[in-house]
Formats: C-alpha cells, structure tokens, sequence
C-alpha cells in the first residue's frame, strides 16, 4: 500500500493526537523538550499531550505524518536540533543552528515493517534539502536486545541506507549526520 507523508499542521491535529493516543505511543513526541530538572519516567500521558498541546499553541508543528489507506499510520519528528532541550543535554551536543534532526519515528504497531519510516524519511530529506538545510543528524538505538519499540529514533539500518553517517560512536547510541 501506498504511504503518502504529510507535513504537519493545525488541520492535521487531530490524526496527530489520535496516532499518539494509541500505546505505546502515549509520549505524544514531548520527550525530547523535558526540561533540565524534569524526569520522563514520572511523566503521564495526560501530561506529554498538555505539553503537545502547548507547543502547538506556540506554533511548533515539528514533524510528518504518514497515511495509508487515507488513515494516520505514522509519525516523525524533525526540525532544528537546537530547539529540543533535552535532545542537546543528553547527547552532548555543542550548538548549532544550522543542524536540524530527525529524533523521532512512531509507526503504529499494525503498519510496521511496510516501508513507512523509509518513505518518510525519504520524503523528510527530500523536504529538508528544498528548505535550503545543509546537515541532518539522527540519534539511532543499539543493543542487543532491542525490541520494535526501542526503535523510536530510527533503525541505524535505514538511517545508513538514506547516507547517513556515524559521526560520532557510542554503544548505546550514536550520533548519525547526513550533508544534503
């Protein structure tokens, strides 16, 4: 089936909240604005979604939906790295304004394995080298013992086959960069 990718915005709301609403995507893609004294393991659903709705009244429409069958089926959050607080802090990262990241794929359970995120990462870079950005990086999982769920940044697999590189190695997470 095909997967059509859309950027995110008000009218699209709605599907964006339904998507997060089904678990275990209850994080409502909030993780990476914690704030510096904030703990996510004490975080509800109730409020990662309070937090999304803020940020929607700020404007923040950061990422892309995917659609199958004309239903909601995936997420990805992008935009410039320096935004996300906790993204910054817990890879060490020095800023830059002009880096933009790719720190979060959902797939609903149902539609995994079907090419979603590949198209939505081929649709995000194509969108991201039209806007004029010239570096993208991505923070995979690794492991041994990884399950479908722990691959909410992105298989490292998939990041590789789009170009993306290790810039910097780490063996739970490394830091992955692409020059468009």
């Amino acid at each position: 089936m095909k997967v059509e990718v859309r950027k995110f915005a008000p009218a699209l709301a709605k599907d964006f909240f339904a998507l997060h609403s089904t678990p275990p995507g209850e994080c409502f893609c909030a993780f990476w604005y914690l704030k510096e004294n904030e703990d996510w393991s004490k975080k509800t659903a109730e409020e990662n979604r309070a937090r999304r709705e803020e940020l929607l009244k700020a404007g923040e429409y950061d990422g892309y939906l995917a659609y199958m069958g004309g239903k909601v089926a995936g997420w990805c959050q992008v935009g410039p790295r320096d935004r996300l607080p906790h993204l910054r802090r817990r890879m060490v990262l020095r800023p830059d304004a002009a880096v933009h990241a790719i720190s979060c794929f959902y797939i609903l359970p149902g539609e995994r394995r079907q090419g979603v995120a590949a198209a939505m990462l081929a649709h995000v870079l194509a969108e991201l080298r039209k806007k004029g950005v010239r570096r993208v990086e991505a923070f995979p999982r690794r492991g041994e013992k990884l399950t479908e769920d722990d691959m909410w940044n992105g298989p490292e697999e998939m990041l590789a086959h789009a170009g993306f590189k290790v810039v910097r190695e780490d063996a739970q997470r490394p830091v992955m960069s692409l020059d468009l």
